[in-house]
């Protein structure tokens, strides 16, 4: 799993919970999307998961949907 720390020079990112910027953990996880044996190997999705350091709400964002 990699991880981004949030430095002093980085504001952050808006948390929708606390509704401001806020410092975030940051990790990419590779997700298996489909629950059937035989396609498992080929629906594996990376996936961005943040957590807000202020409130703890972790959020996760399929990783090739980001605008």
């Amino acid at each position: 799993m990699v991880t981004t720390a949030t430095t002093d020079s980085q504001p952050g990112e808006r948390c929708e919970n606390c509704n401001a910027m806020t410092p975030h953990d940051v990790a990419i996880e590779i997700v298996t999307e489909s629950e059937e044996n035989s396609n498992a190997a080929f629906s594996r999705e990376p996936y961005r998961v943040t957590e807000c350091q202020q409130c703890s709400t972790t959020t996760k964002q399929r990783a090739n949907n980001r605008q």
